[in-house]
């Protein structure tokens, strides 16, 4: 029941789930506004690519022994992949139970680490064009290392990496390199990281 003895007054619990449903229907809306707007980003990417020549390919491991893969399989994936992640970002949010103040703070955080993976792979992608090897020899490390500092398995860093590849890769292959990056980031952050920080205060003291 949402009225207390007989009164047109909302229950507490039914303001919460009233509360909770427009929310729901808020990042509902947000998910389709953003998946939107990549989707329509990647087809006119692909259109003007096929208009202005040809749509590429890329080899795997950049081998030519290797299979291609056409960037027009983008236009499957990232649209698939960007409702995946940003579910993902939704279904950790959710399960925390932050404060209003608190979900300020978090959606600050979500959008640095999503301008951290884009800034990343632009850097990385334009490296690979411009073939300037002090970053390209050293990525493995630079990626290593940033594992040990912030999340980069989360979510919004792996759709920013991937959609600042896209442009020059296409997405299918920075997918997957960012994919296995980040299952080693996720041993590095929640097992190693602990250990470094707990051995850096006993040898601080």
């Amino acid at each position: 029941m949402c009225t207390v003895a007989g009164q047109a007054k909302q229950h507490p619990t039914c303001k919460m789930s009233t509360k909770k449903n427009k929310q729901s229907q808020n990042c509902v809306l947000t998910k389709i506004l953003i998946t939107g707007i990549v989707t329509i980003l990647i087809l006119g990417l692909l259109l003007w690519q096929n208009l202005h020549g040809n749509v590429p390919s890329h080899h795997i491991l950049n081998r030519e022994d290797l299979p291609k893969i056409s960037n027009w399989w983008g236009a499957l994936l990232l649209p698939m992949l960007t409702w995946l992640l940003l579910s993902k970002i939704e279904n950790r949010i959710s399960k925390q139970g932050l404060l209003p103040q608190q979900a300020k703070s978090q959606n600050i955080r979500i959008l640095g680490l999503f301008l951290l993976g884009l800034i990343f792979g632009i850097v990385l992608a334009t490296s690979f064009i411009k073939d300037y090897k002090p970053f390209l020899d050293n990525v493995l490390y630079i990626l290593l290392a940033l594992c040990l500092i912030v999340p980069i398995y989360y979510s919004e860093f792996i759709f920013g990496f991937v959609l600042g590849m896209t442009y020059t890769f296409g997405a299918i292959l920075p997918t997957f390199f960012i994919l296995i990056i980040a299952a080693v980031g996720f041993l590095l952050y929640r097992f190693i990281r602990p250990l470094i920080l707990r051995a850096t205060k006993v040898f601080g003291k």
